[in-house]
C-alpha cells in the first residue's frame, strides 16, 4: 500500500487500532476480520461511533460473514482476491 502512495498506520491488535483510530487523521481503513481480542466487526462497530463517515474495507479469509458484521463496512473482500484487487476497491472508497 505504500508503494502505491498510501501512508499507512498498523496496529497489532483491535484496541491498538481502536486508539490509533481516534487520535490519527484518518481517511480510510483496511481491517482484518480476524484479530487478536475482538474481530473485526466489534472494531468496525466502535470505529462507526468514533468517526462515522471514515470508508472501511474489512478483509478476511472467510467466505460469507454474517450480514451484521457487512453492514457494518463499506466493502468486504476476501484475503484470496490479492493485493491490486484491494487498491483498487480502496480507490473506490477514497474521492
Amino acid at each position: 500500500m505504500e508503494r502505491a502512495g498510501y501512508r499507512v498506520l498498523t496496529a497489532q491488535d483491535g484496541g491498538a487500532g481502536l486508539r490509533l483510530f481516534e487520535n490519527e487523521p484518518v481517511e480510510a481503513v483496511v481491517l482484518d476480520y480476524s484479530m487478536p481480542g475482538m474481530h473485526g466487526g466489534e472494531v468496525a462497530g466502535r470505529m462507526r461511533q468514533i468517526k462515522p463517515d471514515v470508508p472501511i474495507l474489512l478483509l478476511s479469509a472467510y467466505i460469507g460473514l454474517p450480514p451484521e458484521v457487512t453492514r457494518l463496512v463499506n466493502l468486504y473482500m476476501t484475503k484470496g482476491e490479492g493485493a491490486p484487487v484491494l487498491l483498487q476497491k480502496l480507490d473506490m472508497l477514497l474521492p
